[in-house]
């Protein structure tokens, strides 16, 4: 008989009190899939008449235990993947385990680039501060695509837990910093080494700012922008 895991949590709204007993459940099960938790709604909460008599949402989450965890990793090849997109969930599947993460690998591939999306609860491990650990993780893949298949390679993206947004969000801050210390010094600027989908994103943000271009200098992997006063 399967054992079942339960816990009660309380908030200003249901919604609210659902968040809370998620976490809550994560800590009870490490890499928890949501889609299997079963909520029932105790109380919905009363605000009261000018704040008095107040009362929060109830709500009970509860999940079997042979059903907590996240849908196993599939390291091995999926139907319709390309070769790159194969190696890059074999190479993904090693480090996972190794850091004993629990997450699944989703992979989408386009004429540009192969996205690998890590998808699971608590995904920090990975990411690590400022992001380091996911970048280094997607510039090991980067560096082994180019070595298996060279020039026609495509880049290769690693994404967890939405990071990759708020990268966007921090390259375009880094560009236009990068840009403000080029026109004030009279000197180029010098970027990280960066995937070309990342040099993009410097060189679009750039694009329209007046008194500074960018070019891209080096070689794979190591190529990065430069931002240069005009």
């Amino acid at each position: 008989m399967s054992t079942q895991l339960q816990v009660e949590a309380t908030g200003e709204t249901v919604g609210e009190a659902k968040w809370h007993a998620l976490r809550e459940l994560e800590q009870l099960a490490p890499g928890l899939d949501k889609a299997a938790v079963r909520f029932e709604v105790v109380s919905e909460g009363e605000r009261g008449l000018l704040g008095v008599g107040y009362a929060p949402a109830r709500v009970i989450a509860s999940v079997d235990a042979d059903e907590a965890a996240a849908p196993p990793l599939a390291p091995e090849q999926v139907g319709g993947e390309g070769d790159l997109a194969a190696s890059l969930r074999e190479l993904l599947a090693e480090i996972i385990e190794a850091a004993g993460v629990h997450c699944r690998i989703e992979i989408r591939e386009d004429d540009e680039a192969v996205t690998a999306s890590l998808v699971g609860g608590d995904l920090g491990l990975l990411i690590g501060r400022h992001g380091q650990t996911i970048d280094a993780i997607q510039y090991l893949a980067n560096v082994i695509a180019w070595r298996e298949q060279g020039e026609g390679r495509k880049d290769v993206v690693i994404d967890a837990a939405g990071y990759r947004e708020r990268r966007r969000e921090t390259l375009e801050a880094l560009a236009l910093r990068s840009a403000e210390r080029a026109k004030s010094s009279g000197d180029p600027v010098d970027l990280e080494p960066m995937s070309s989908i990342e040099r993009r994103i410097v060189h679009l943000r750039l694009k329209e700012v007046e008194g500074v271009g960018t070019r891209s200098e080096g070689e794979e992997p190591y190529r990065y922008v430069v931002v240069v006063p005009e």
